[in-house]
């Protein structure tokens, strides 16, 4: 595998903030997205891997529009899709599988499920 760059793609992510630097919209594009124009999000989570200082850098953003519910949602497809990446990126299906326990014990007491959602 070659690590020469056949293509480059860009992600903008556009913050307007309020005069207390509170975000008040979120929108982004991309270069290689299915969607035509700006997309608005209202809320969004960013996390990159320094490889040489060994650590994480975060973005966490979301507007006051943003409802318990909707974080409570937000919260757990993330988590959810983060397992996924953690289990395509190491093939550590055990732990994965126990992490996806958590998730799911996450998503009924953040009752994201609905009522008639059996555990």
């Amino acid at each position: 595998m070659s690590n020469e760059a056949v293509k480059k793609s860009q992600i903008r992510i556009d913050v307007n903030l309020d005069k207390e630097n509170l975000p008040i919209s979120i929108e982004w594009d991309a270069d290689d997205s299915d969607v035509e124009g700006k997309q608005a999000a209202k809320a969004m989570m960013l996390s990159m891997f320094d490889g040489i200082n060994q650590n994480s850098m975060r973005i966490d953003l979301w507007t006051n529009e943003l409802k318990v519910d909707e974080m409570n949602l937000f919260t757990y497809q993330t988590l959810s899709s983060l397992v996924d990446t953690f289990e395509r990126a190491t093939n550590n299906k055990e732990l994965a599988d126990e992490m996806r326990d958590f998730v799911h014990h996450f998503g009924h007491k953040a009752d994201v499920f609905g009522p008639e959602h059996k555990h």
